[in-house]
């Protein structure tokens, strides 16, 4: 088990990606609240209202796979649903992506 600052270290440097990715993306300003909190079934959400929750095993994960989650919910304050334009739109920011 991580210190609690190694821990609060690893909380920083992930609100930091994804509020990287989220101007890049272009979708700061539809971001409400970025909330890290343990998640049974997922590793992460995003409400329609603009919340985010990450799961707090994400902070242990490798960077390649925290991207690919963190821009994969980012596009959904674009895109709601998984269909051909999300699906593009994932491709073109992550070319390198399994998804």
């Amino acid at each position: 088990m991580a210190s609690p600052l190694a821990e609060a270290v690893a909380r920083d440097v992930l609100i930091a990606e994804i509020e990287a990715w989220a101007q890049r993306i272009g979708v700061e300003d539809r971001i409400s609240e970025i909330q890290i909190r343990p998640m049974k079934r997922k590793w992460a959400s995003c409400s329609s209202r603009g919340r985010l929750t990450f799961d707090t095993a994400l902070l242990h994960q490798p960077a390649e796979f925290r991207r690919e989650v963190i821009v994969h919910e980012l596009l959904h304050l674009k895109i709601p649903n998984h269909g051909r334009l999300f699906k593009a739109l994932l491709k073109a920011y992550l070319p390198e992506s399994i998804q």
